[in-house]
């Protein structure tokens, strides 16, 4: 039985009080977190918490706190869980907007063998940011160890059943996770991959040693397309700016990952290494599992192998910024003939690649329009064996455009009304 307490914070889900052991005495003796989810959130769908199901699957995982208890109270569902410190958010606002270089890079450290060991167990947090990373309660052992918290967006990118990497799929309309350190392909509705939570880290890394990014401020329904554009169009020697270079070299291999590309954690801890203090044990934040994450690699290849790299690029630059009025491609590369994407076509010269991929058995999946040019992607992989197009000369709303749509629909075929 616990006795409720302050309101410590909300998550994504649901909120977390001070829980407090009935009957025991003393100063802070036996509290812990309790976090309650009505039975009606998006995240129970009138069932136990998604969550919970990711804590059963990450239980005793490095950087994830502890549960004691899960049930339902009523209406309720509630989880009893360690009782952590401050927010690396607090921390950096209640220092006055600042953090050091070297905290920061102790963060970076850290949270890094996190989220290694997050997705050697075949999940992907998907909404990393300094509000879901705690430090321990301070004047406890833990007090200097850091913690990633609220899983209710955590997905996995590993098949259970195969162990295989979960296939590609996009959904524009579908966005998870906060505008403001969400990864480029979170914007554009891309399934959810290692990569994205490194790129994260990597926004939450500079704003936590700049105090700012460059697409704050945006407001307005248009807000999460306008810090989009403005994420590609900025360069990571922009971003990075009056950074100390391991923080360029981070975010220029992140954002450059493949959807299922293996990351290379050990390297990305190596860039930190030169920055924090030789001596683990003063370190402002404990870096301990990232030591024993060095230290697994290097038995792993017999030793480990760290190059210099202080000036060295990633072989394959993708995104390092580009003019904000091109267009944000929504395409990603398929096997050959699988997959075609237009883009920058003219009204008069839309049908020319219509028909001829129709004649190649490639069918309209996803199309965009803006200043009388088309982007549209051609698929073998819709399932219709027939289209219907028709250019209009005025602007259909998107619940027109839907309406229309499932009128038209017929059969194995599709009407599209362009």
């Amino acid at each position: 039985m616990y006795r409720i307490g302050k309101k410590l914070g909300k998550g994504g889900f649901g909120q977390v009080y001070v829980g407090r052991r009935i009957g025991a005495t003393g100063p802070g003796a036996l509290e812990v977190a309790l976090k309650f989810e009505h039975r009606s959130s998006k995240g129970c769908n009138y069932g136990p918490p998604y969550e919970w199901q990711v804590y059963n699957a990450l239980g005793g995982s490095h950087g994830v706190p502890r549960v004691h208890y899960k049930g339902r109270q009523g209406d309720y569902y509630v989880m009893v869980m360690d009782i952590l410190g401050p927010s690396l958010w607090d921390v950096w606002n209640n220092n006055s907007h600042t953090m050091s270089i070297e905290m920061v890079a102790c963060i970076a450290i850290e949270a890094i063998s996190i989220l290694e060991k997050m997705h050697s167990r075949g999940y992907v947090h998907g909404d990393v940011k300094p509000e879901n990373f705690l430090l321990g309660l301070p004047g406890t052992p833990d007090e200097k160890k850091l913690f990633l918290v609220d899983l209710g967006l955590a997905t996995k990118w590993r098949d259970s059943s195969s162990g295989q990497h979960v296939e590609y799929d996009q959904r524009p309309d579908v966005f998870r996770g906060t505008v403001r350190y969400a990864s480029v392909h979170a914007h554009l509705g891309r399934t959810g991959s290692r990569r994205d939570d490194l790129e994260s880290l990597a926004y939450t890394l500079i704003f936590l040693l700049r105090g700012r990014l460059p697409w704050q401020g945006y407001q307005g329904e248009n807000k999460g397309f306008l810090v989009c554009k403005k994420k590609m169009a900025t360069s990571p020697e922009t971003l990075c700016c009056f950074c100390p270079a391991p923080f360029r070299q981070f975010v220029e291999y992140v954002v450059n990952l493949k959807f299922d590309e293996e990351p290379n954690y050990a390297k990305y801890i190596s860039l930190f290494d030169g920055i924090v203090g030789p001596n683990p044990h003063i370190r402002p934040i404990n870096t301990d599992g990232a030591q024993k994450l060095m230290y697994q690699v290097g038995q792993k290849r017999g030793r480990l192998t760290m190059e210099d790299e202080e000036d060295e690029q990633p072989k394959k630059k993708v995104r390092m910024g580009m003019p904000a009025t091109q267009w944000i491609s929504v395409y990603n590369a398929r096997r050959p003939m699988k997959q075609r994407y237009h883009y920058n076509v003219a009204d008069v010269r839309l049908a020319q690649h219509i028909e001829k991929g129709n004649e190649d058995g490639l069918f309209i999946s996803s199309v965009a329009s803006c200043s009388n040019l088309w982007a549209l992607i051609m698929d073998a992989g819709t399932g219709f064996t027939a289209q219907v197009y028709e250019l209009s000369p005025y602007f259909l709303h998107k619940v027109g455009c839907v309406l229309l749509i499932q009128r038209l629909v017929y059969c194995n075929s599709c009407y599209i009304y362009i």
